[in-house]
C-alpha cells in the first residue's frame, strides 16, 4: 500500500552500531545527536518516496512531504519534556484506563493504526524484542508498555486485541488500547507524533516515546528497526538513573544496576561489566579505608 512507504521512508531505519561501556558513557551522548541529524537527513530524502500521477506532480509532492516531515520531527522534540494528560483510553478487555494512574514508573507509548500491514507491525515487533531486552536488563516490573490505535473508528478493541496477537504481544506489562477521536488526537499533540489521513490509510511518524516516571515525555526513538540503545539506554536513565540519594538497599542497586549494565556489541545484548562493579567496590574500599584513617586521626588528637 503506497500510503505506507512515506512513514516508512521518514522516520526509518536509522541503523548506528553504537557500543556503549563503562567509561564510553560520554559517547553515548554525541550518538544521540547524531542518531537526531541522521533523522532529519533521512526525513529530507523520504520525500522522493512518494509517487506522482504527472511529471510535475512527484516534484510538489516530494516538497509536501519533506515540509510535513520536517514539522513532525520538531514537533516530536519540541515535545521532551511536556506533560503527558491524563486521558481514558480503554483496553482490550474493555476496561477503562486512566494514563494519569500509569504514572509511578516510565511509560513506553507506541502509536499505529491496525490496518497497517507494512511499518506498524515492523515497529511493533522491533519494540518487543527491544522491550524483552529491557525487562531482562532493568526488571520486568520496572516500566509499562502501551500500544494506542489512531484510527479511532477501526481501532476498537477488538480489533487492537487482533494485532496485539498477530504480533505475539503477550507481556502482562505491554497494554494495547483504544480511544475517543479527542482523547486520542490530544495524545498525539502531547507526545508530537504526527499522522495525517492519506488515501485508503494514514502516513505516520515511526516514533516511540519513553514517558518518565512523573508523566513528561523523556526522550524519542525513531524508525522501525531503532538501534537497541537507542531504546534501553534512555529507559534505563528513567527508570533507574534518577535515584537522587541511595536511602535504601534497592536505592543502591538500582544504582548499580544503572553503572554497570553495559551494551556488548558482540552479542548484541546487554550485560553486567564486572570490570566496573570491581571498580566500584575498589573505590568504596578505598573511600572507606580513608575515612577510618582520619577517624582514627581525629579521635587520637582529640584524646590529646
Amino acid at each position: 500500500m503506497a500510503m505506507l512507504m512515506v512513514p516508512a521512508a521518514s522516520f526509518l531505519k536509522l541503523r548506528i552500531d553504537v557500543a556503549i561501556a563503562g567509561s564510553a558513557r560520554s559517547s553515548w551522548r554525541l550518538c544521540q545527536t547524531c542518531y537526531l541529524l541522521l533523522a532529519g537527513v533521512i526525513l529530507g530524502a523520504a520525500a522522493s518516496a512518494a509517487p506522482g500521477a504527472t511529471h510535475e506532480a512527484p516534484d510538489k509532492h516530494a516538497a509536501t512531504a519533506q515540509m510535513r516531515q520536517r514539522v513532525w520531527l520538531e514537533a516530536s522534540q519540541k515535545a521532551i519534556g511536556g506533560q503527558v494528560g491524563s486521558y481514558q483510553l480503554t483496553d482490550t478487555t474493555g476496561t477503562v484506563v486512566d494514563l494519569g494512574e500509569m504514572r509511578g514508573k516510565p511509560l513506553v507509548i507506541s502509536l499505529i493504526y491496525t490496518g497497517c500491514n507494512h511499518v506498524c507491525p515492523l515497529i511493533t515487533q522491533r519494540l518487543r524484542r527491544a522491550v524483552n531486552e529491557a525487562q531482562r536488563v532493568i526488571g520486568a516490573d520496572r516500566f509499562t508498555v502501551i500500544t494506542v490505535g489512531f484510527d479511532v473508528r477501526n481501532d476498537t478493541p477488538t480489533r487492537m486485541a487482533a494485532f496485539a496477537r498477530d504480533q505475539g504481544v503477550g507481556l502482562p506489562s505491554w497494554r494495547f488500547l483504544s480511544g475517543d477521536r479527542r482523547s486520542v488526537a490530544a495524545l498525539a499533540r502531547d507526545l508530537g507524533f504526527g499522522y495525517a489521513a492519506s488515501a485508503g490509510g494514514y502516513v505516520h511518524a515511526a516514533q516511540t516515546t519513553i514517558v518518565d516516571a512523573e508523566g513528561r515525555v523523556y526522550r524519542q526513538v525513531y524508525g522501525d528497526d531503532f538501534p537497541l540503545q537507542a531504546f534501553v539506554e534512555p529507559l534505563k536513565e528513567a527508570a533507574l538513573g534518577r535515584v537522587g540519594s541511595i536511602a535504601s538497599v534497592n536505592d543502591l542497586i538500582d544504582r548499580v544496576l544503572f553503572v554497570c549494565t553495559v551494551y556488548d556489541p558482540n552479542t548484541g545484548r546487554y550485560r553486567i561489566s564486572y570490570a566496573i562493579a570491581m571498580g566500584l567496590l575498589a573505590g568504596l574500599i578505598s573511600l572507606g579505608a580513608t575515612a577510618f584513617v582520619l577517624a582514627r586521626a581525629w579521635l587520637g588528637s582529640a584524646r590529646a
